[in-house]
């Protein structure tokens, strides 16, 4: 069973559902997150460039492991139309372990052992 702290859930903002989307099936299909979940546009007030902004996002939370965290990043940011996308990755504290084990699995490549 994999230690909880080896499954990571990352979180990053896409500014529109389609875009979402596309990203999160790219994530599942290329086996970097077992789940990813698209939540309800959010508005987010924040300083860009010195300049208080306000933008409508779509939240996407990403489940993970970390041995898989390195080529997620690279495929977020290759396909995230932001200047500087937010992806910030936190460890889980405890989860089930069928469901660990899972996160595991499906994240896994042929040149991986499972966690």
């Amino acid at each position: 069973m994999p230690h909880p702290s080896e499954c990571l859930l990352v979180f990053t903002n896409l500014p529109d559902g389609d875009s979402a989307h596309a990203l999160a099936k790219r994530l599942v299909e290329a086996r970097l997150a077992a789940c990813v979940n698209i939540l309800a546009p959010c508005a987010s007030v924040y300083r860009w460039q010195g300049q208080m902004e306000q933008a409508t996002e779509t939240p996407l939370l990403i489940k993970t492991t970390a041995a898989r965290y390195a080529a997620l990043e690279r495929e977020i940011r290759a396909g995230h139309p932001y200047e500087l996308p937010e992806i910030v990755a936190v460890p889980f504290a405890a989860g089930l372990p069928a469901y660990l084990a899972w996160v595991a699995a499906e994240t896994a490549t042929d040149d991986d052992t499972p966690c």
